[in-house]
């Protein structure tokens, strides 16, 4: 009787500390957090009239800004900006284009100033006439060899801590986690299942047409600059559906260059959405800006439309324990 009873109650406490365990702990008891958990129950409660069918809950995540940094510079240009440096001995001929000169010499305000022709030219010189494999391998080995300057982490640790946990949080609801980014799919298909368990065909976005090829050794996929689709701001609907072919049911974001992929997601007419948009409040532990962030990222309308729709805000200084995980990114 005594073994019953001492099983037994080691059980119920096996059992108590389970379920005590927080998949979101990294935030804290906000009412950003409680919006979720809520939705979730819903969302995943077959009695309830807001239920989804595992098959239609599809949920969309922008990266940079909402699942990794984007201030001072999106990674993805700070790999451009260094790739230009490592290649620049061997190709002297660039030494008479400014925006290579600029990235040489970290001018970064000469390549704001150059805008989307300074940055189309950057992708060029790194990102174009070079296989897909090689190309990835590039990343790779940035990756390994490159920290961020603050604060001393590789780039592949710098993921936000409570916006993986949730990644996590959902995948364990029956939610498919997708990315849908201004980013370049085949720079973030290098990154995104080891940083945030999502598998390379369930990331959309900005990319070019290849150019396919049989070689000695077999075939190959050949990046180019053609076709250029970036998939940003009213792109990302359209992404959307050319990729996944459903509306999602929750969308996750950072700047106006999600509204558009909230809006879409909020007008699903099936079920009840969720939107949420990550906003950068926290100068010590991150960056803090809005309406004037210090390369891309600004959010201005956003914050308009999340108010009138219900979207939940996230306050980055008051909602998260962290930003970053301390076992991986220590300042």
């Amino acid at each position: 009787m005594k073994k019953t009873l001492l099983l037994s109650a080691i059980l119920l406490g096996t059992f108590g500390v389970a379920h005590a365990a927080d998949p979101l702990s990294a935030w804290n008891d906000t009412a950003a957090k409680q919006a979720i958990e809520e939705w979730v129950q819903n969302a995943t409660n077959k009695d309830r009239s807001t239920f989804i069918p595992p098959a239609k809950r599809y949920v969309v995540f922008d990266n940079d800004g909402t699942l990794w940094p984007e201030a001072p510079l999106t990674f993805q240009l700070q790999f451009a900006i260094d790739e230009v440096k490592r290649l620049a001995p061997q190709h002297p001929e660039w030494k008479s284009d400014p925006i290579v000169s600029a990235a040489l010499n970290d001018d970064l305000k000469t390549i704001a100033a150059a805008g989307d022709k300074g940055i189309i030219r950057l992708l060029e010189l790194t990102h174009s006439d070079i296989t897909t494999e090689e190309f990835a391998q590039r990343v790779g080995n940035w990756v390994d060899s490159h920290r961020d300057s603050r604060f001393g982490c590789r780039y592949d640790q710098m993921g936000y801590q409570p916006m993986r946990q949730l990644l996590d949080y959902l995948r364990d609801n029956g939610f498919k986690t997708w990315i849908v980014s201004g980013g370049g799919i085949d720079f973030m298909r290098v990154l995104a299942e080891k940083m945030y368990g999502i598998p390379p065909e369930q990331v959309i976005g900005s990319f070019s047409i290849g150019e396919f090829s049989l070689t000695d050794n077999g075939t190959e996929i050949r990046k180019t600059m053609k076709g250029a689709f970036l998939d940003d701001a009213a792109a990302k609907p359209v992404a959307i559906h050319l990729f996944m072919g459903q509306r999602p049911v929750a969308a996750f974001g950072n700047s106006d260059g999600d509204l558009a992929m909230m809006q879409y997601t909020a007008s699903n007419p099936d079920y009840k959405t969720f939107g949420l948009l990550v906003h950068h409040t926290d100068a010590e532990r991150e960056y803090a800006y809005d309406s004037h962030p210090p390369a891309s990222g600004k959010l201005i309308e956003g914050l308009k439309v999340a108010q009138e729709k219900g979207w939940t805000v996230v306050d980055m200084k008051q909602a998260w324990k962290t930003v970053f995980d301390p076992a991986l990114c220590k300042k």
